[in-house]
């Protein structure tokens, strides 16, 4: 399930301005029961101002006013508002310092299994410069000795979805141009 942006904050509000139950509301934010009744309670939201999900575009009005008629009901978010939270949970570029070294390795793993696969696509998928991935597929790299390709994923560099997405990209634009080949 999805969970609304700032689920604590969002928790607030509703607490605050619906009667909706503390299991619905839980639910909802993805949190404790207990600590939903900590909000209505004060012990828990000290200094937490309460964000309206029908302003964000989270809920709508008549979806409140639906599941508070039905005890056993659950909130669900709205369509856009999962899309856009799942476009901001892409995942984030930092690399760990102790993961930077790995970044050669996983380069020449996606040379290795995908050679077809453009230094742009490497770049974004790792998080690493093009000139590095030029010098990992020309075997200039300092460390070059030293490179032995492994896995991206069981490296903490990328996910399996991305790199899924990726290979897809890959297999889509080559079904492409064997395509316009053959046309031609």
């Amino acid at each position: 399930m999805t969970l609304p942006l700032m689920p604590k904050a969002t928790a607030v509000w509703l607490v605050e301005s619906t009667a909706l139950s503390f299991e619905q509301i839980a639910e909802f934010c993805g949190m404790h029961p207990l600590e939903i009744q900590g909000i209505a309670d004060g012990e828990v939201s000290g200094g937490i101002r309460g964000l309206d999900p029908v302003v964000n575009g989270q809920l709508t009005l008549e979806e409140i006013k639906r599941v508070e008629a039905d005890p056993k009901g659950r909130l669900e978010i709205m369509g856009t508002a999962k899309q856009y939270i799942a476009q901001k949970t892409k995942g984030s570029r930092y690399t760990p310092v102790a993961r930077r070294q790995d970044k050669p390795d996983a380069i020449a793993w996606l040379v290795k299994h995908f050679p077809q696969m453009t230094d742009a696509q490497i770049s974004k998928l790792i998080g690493t410069t093009k000139n590095t991935i030029q010098a990992v597929r020309g075997k200039t790299h300092w460390n070059s000795g030293n490179i032995k390709p492994r896995d991206p994923v069981l490296l903490g560099l990328c996910t399996q979805t991305h790199l899924d997405a990726a290979v897809g990209t890959i297999k889509i634009e080559g079904l492409e141009n064997k395509d316009f080949a053959a046309q031609s």
